[in-house]
């Protein structure tokens, strides 16, 4: 979305050249295609454990950090691995994201009317709050030590990026029509 959203606003004219159904097939295939190589190495390096304690998953789905905990091998590769897949699944993607907005702030404040100013940004602001909370979650998560947080905080974090952020996306990205705003306000202000 944020190269989308870049493409918009930065290179309005390209823009049905650059985001025709072919790119938009690449983009979505290439996103789905390095996540499922991503997790390869973590899943071989886990199915290599021994796990001598409870066989209880203390979490409400099989993340490989609660599986970890529960390993009474030496997990200090796994972190590191997993350190490093954090950073590049993680940071990576989220500084890409951010520097894409930069270049999208930077066209928008060349924008010479307020209002135009003021759609633009009120149409990019949802998409990037919403990436902020959910990379903001998931770096959290995954580029700390397995020993840094508790199984109930990990469960409240994960409960965060897997659930909470993206029920407030359809939320989120409403507020900006104005009908749903409307109703909203006669929602809460209406007299009884």
């Amino acid at each position: 979305m944020a190269y989308d959203r870049f493409v918009a606003i930065c290179k309005p004219l390209h823009y049905p050249l650059l985001m025709n159904k072919r790119n938009c097939i690449l983009l979505a295939a290439s996103s789905w295609t390095v996540g499922c190589l991503d997790m390869i190495p973590l899943v071989d390096f886990v199915s290599h454990y021994s796990f001598c304690a409870s066989k209880e998953i203390n979490h409400f789905y099989c993340d490989l950090n609660a599986l970890v905990k529960l390993s009474c091998s030496d997990t200090h590769n796994f972190e590191l691995l997993a350190l490093y897949e954090g950073i590049f699944m993680g940071v990576t993607p989220f500084l890409l994201t951010l520097s894409s907005y930069a270049f999208i702030i930077s066209t928008i404040l060349k924008i010479s009317s307020s209002e135009g100013r003021h759609k633009a940004f009120s149409t990019c602001s949802s998409h990037l709050t919403v990436v902020v909370l959910f990379y903001g979650t998931v770096i959290c998560i995954y580029t700390s030590p397995s020993s840094m947080f508790s199984s109930e905080q990990d469960k409240m974090f994960a409960l965060l990026y897997t659930v909470f952020i993206p029920m407030l996306n359809p939320f989120i990205y409403s507020m900006r029509n104005q009908e749903v705003k409307n109703a909203l306000r006669n929602l809460i202000f209406r007299k009884q």
